[in-house]
């Protein structure tokens, strides 16, 4: 996905970075990564948010490996990034848990979409980090906050 709105997106369409990049993959992987959440039964509330981190823990490796091996990438530039996914998911999940998707969604999506165009000005840039820190930190208040409650249905 990532190799894609990085390199053929662009090419293919005639869609500035910015947009296909900053804009454009946002939405579009904060949908994909959250989309299995919607399709459970019987789970907890903890339990939704531990299938969002494990949903962008598989995503993020799968972005970690298509940038490393295909883009050269240094393997510990793209740990942030590892680490983004699985908390935005998170974060998405607890939206669902709570009946309130489409706020935490958009929520995951503003900062997916502020790393990604930060990271487009300055790769290695501290805006990017601080963005991580803080979705991590979303991620982990919002987890312990969380019961271990069932889903009502």
């Amino acid at each position: 996905m990532a190799i894609f709105f990085e390199s053929a997106l662009p090419t293919l369409y005639a869609f500035p970075a910015t947009i296909s990049v900053g804009i454009l993959a946002p939405i579009i992987e904060e949908f994909g990564k959250a989309y299995p959440l919607f399709f459970r039964h019987g789970e907890t509330k903890k339990s939704i948010m531990n299938l969002g981190l494990l949903v962008g823990l598989g995503f993020g490796i799968v972005e970690l490996l298509e940038y490393v091996l295909i883009l050269q990438y240094p393997i510990i530039v793209r740990i942030p990034g590892l680490l983004f996914h699985m908390a935005s998911t998170s974060i998405v999940g607890y939206g669902i848990a709570n009946k309130k998707s489409a706020a935490f969604y958009m929520i995951a999506v503003i900062l997916h979409m502020t790393n990604n165009l930060a990271a487009l000005i300055n790769p290695f840039q501290f805006l990017s980090i601080v963005i991580v820190l803080l979705t991590l930190y979303i991620s982990f208040y919002l987890y312990q906050e969380t019961p271990e409650k069932l889903i009502p249905y």
